[in-house]
């Protein structure tokens, strides 16, 4: 997918900072894989006793351990990454939490916001790790924001898939929108804090050294008013994380994906500075579900096989 659009944002993926109403939805390892089961609040997740027999549940910090549960903030706004199936969040990120789920023998429990709020939340204590599609970059590591001024303590990131941006366009290409060199004097949507929404910033300053009209970017705060406004032809292009656009472009007959995927990267699992067993943990997970095939499972379940890792790394982002 590209996924994630390989956007370098400036503090995380970077997408947005306000935090909508939250929605809890415990994603537990009982659940593994099944996509639209009971991901309610109230899901069962594993016993205490039978969380500690699970592998890597010792790996876990003392106050996961003792209530059961990772909670994870998200923007399920995402499909086929993160979205909501009613009240249920559903999609790779939280299948493969369920794989997880189960070699650490707690539950992960999703709570929706906005995308450019989700570090900030964090980090006040709402969530112990984001899952979110979110690219791993260094300045996110730092907590800098896209002009260098520290803003935060940064985030650590367990990286688990691979993904770039795309150009998403109406069927037939009306508009002959091949890259964002072509966009310039036009309008174009993406999703407001993410690497696609920089990489069109990026692109403003180039069509004026070309001494071109600027894109007039739209950017929303999700990727489907973004898809919304390019349905009605109100823009020419949606600029998105690949497996995004790959799957507006499978699921009817509206769209098509032109173009190369653009700045391909990691997407990471945030924990906070300082929360090196939580993280740890993580990777270990990460690393048992790739080895028992789970992961290639889930994968090729949500059709993003040309994402996958072979090996589970923290901070690989640039």
């Amino acid at each position: 997918m590209t996924a994630r659009s390989t956007r370098r944002p400036a503090v995380a993926r970077t997408r947005r900072i306000r935090i909508a109403a939250p929605v809890a939805v415990a994603v537990t390892g009982a659940l593994l894989l099944t996509g639209c089961g009971d991901q309610t609040g109230s899901a069962d997740g594993p016993s205490k006793t039978q969380g500690s027999k699970a592998p890597l549940f010792d790996k876990l910090p003392k106050k996961i351990q003792d209530e059961g549960v990772i909670k994870v903030g998200t923007d399920a706004a995402y499909k086929p990454m993160e979205y909501k199936d009613g009240q249920d969040i559903v999609g790779l990120d939280p299948d493969l939490a369920n794989a997880m789920g189960e070699q650490l023998g707690v539950r992960f429990e999703f709570t929706n916001g906005t995308f450019d709020g989700l570090i900030t939340s964090m980090q006040t204590g709402r969530f112990d790790m984001i899952m979110s599609s979110m690219t791993d970059t260094k300045d996110r590591q730092e907590g800098l924001d896209d002009k260098g001024k520290k803003v935060g303590k940064g985030v650590d990131f367990v990286d688990y898939l691979t993904a770039g941006s795309s150009i998403l366009v109406q069927k037939g290409n009306p508009e002959k929108i091949e890259t964002v060199d072509q966009m310039c004097g036009k309008k174009v949507a993406t999703q407001r804090g993410t690497t696609s929404h920089e990489i069109l910033k990026t692109q403003i300053d180039k069509c004026k050294k070309d001494r071109k009209r600027p894109i007039t970017i739209e950017a929303f705060d999700n990727d489907d008013e973004a898809r919304v406004r390019l349905k009605a032809g109100g823009v020419v292009a949606d600029v998105s994380d690949f497996p995004v656009a790959a799957n507006a472009a499978k699921s009817g007959d509206d769209f098509e994906v032109v173009g190369e995927q653009m700045e391909s990267a990691p997407y990471g699992m945030a924990v906070s500075k300082g929360n090196d067993k939580l993280s740890g943990a993580l990777k270990e997970a990460l690393a048992k579900i790739i080895e028992d095939g789970s992961y290639e499972k889930a994968l090729k379940k949500w059709g993003v096989e040309d994402g996958g890792v072979s090996e589970a790394k923290i901070n690989s982002g640039s």
